[in-house]
């Protein structure tokens, strides 16, 4: 390895444990605890949860999608572009949409907001502005903020999808609890692999 790539590599690694401290330390609980409710009022008059966003948090996306979906609350990716061409069918009036950007103003973000909301759908926005777009747009904003994204050039997202990641798990953690999800259910989502060979008293 370089030295240039080893002082990046540490750069990088004082960068995130930073952030996981403050992320951790400063995420606004009542507006995690105002998220977990908005969800659960509408999977409990029949709504369905959605997650969407462009690029990396596109990604992220999916992830927490599954993840939802694993822990007890039914939850769909829904693409960030394609729902203003189509795929925003999969929306009903009363679901919630989980929106993910850093910026909070990219375009192609917002004029899926804009689909998301005239379909009669809550959004719950994941951001590192608090007075962006989707901020503003959003009936419960979760604020994901950094100061650096850790890498070279400090542009790549890093340390945002790190922070948004957090936050959306802390979300997850609420509503699994709240659901009490038990061994045998989760074996039901999980089936297969190291994870579906839970047991009831097994961790």
């Amino acid at each position: 390895m370089t030295e240039m790539g080893n002082k990046a590599l540490d750069v990088f690694g004082e960068a995130v444990k930073e952030q996981v401290t403050y992320t951790i330390e400063s995420v606004d609980k009542e507006a995690l605890g105002k998220a977990a409710e908005l969800i659960q009022e509408s999977v409990k008059n029949g709504g369905r949860i959605h997650v969407t966003g462009i690029g990396k948090p596109g990604h992220l996306a999916g992830y927490i999608s599954s993840l939802m979906a694993s822990t007890g609350t039914p939850t769909y990716f829904l693409h960030g572009t394609e729902a203003v061409h189509g795929s925003s069918g999969q929306l009903v009036e009363g679901d919630v949409v989980i929106a993910i950007s850093n910026s909070g103003n990219t375009d192609e973000l917002m004029a899926t907001i804009a689909c998301v909301i005239d379909n009669g759908c809550k959004v719950i926005g994941v951001t590192g502005n608090s007075s962006s777009k989707l901020a503003l747009n959003s009936d419960v904003c979760l604020l994901a903020d950094i100061e650096k994204e850790g890498g070279p050039l400090n542009r790549a997202p890093r340390n945002s999808i790190l922070a948004e990641m957090l936050v959306l798990q802390m979300l997850t953690v609420i509503l699994q609890a709240d659901c009490n999800v038990t061994p045998e259910q989760y074996v039901k989502h999980h089936p297969h692999g190291a994870l579906g060979k839970l047991r009831e008293g097994e961790v």
